[in-house]
């Protein structure tokens, strides 16, 4: 039998959204979010570029959800993030959250940024 180590974070899975808001972790959050292994914070959107690249030693990839639709990420705020190192995905942000939980699950060192739907 393989046994592996398993080192835990403070990232939360993302338990439901809705019009304006997620729950992650039994706390509902309005707006915009950043969930990761530091824990959720508040986003101020794509503008807020610090706050992504904060994440760059603990992640390999970010997940970023775009609202309902997915849409593209501004260029400048990709070529930033991926010449920092990280992964970038965008999708949907329900696609994002099922993603995120699942890889979550796995030990994977992710992040997610959330546009709500």
């Amino acid at each position: 039998m393989r046994l592996n180590e398993i080192s835990f974070t403070d990232a939360k899975p993302i338990e439901g959204y809705g019009a304006g808001f997620f729950r992650i972790g039994g706390e509902v959050f309005q707006g915009p979010v950043i969930a990761g292994p530091k824990g959720t914070t508040g986003w101020q959107g794509y503008e807020d570029v610090d706050a992504l690249l904060a994440l760059k030693d603990d992640i390999d990839v970010l997940f970023v959800g775009t609202g309902a639709d997915t849409a593209h990420l501004p260029s400048d705020l990709r070529a930033t993030l991926e010449d920092a190192g990280m992964g970038v995905e965008v999708m949907a942000s329900p696609a994002a959250c099922r993603t995120y939980n699942v890889l979550l699950s796995e030990g994977r060192r992710i992040a997610l940024a959330l546009i709500p739907v």
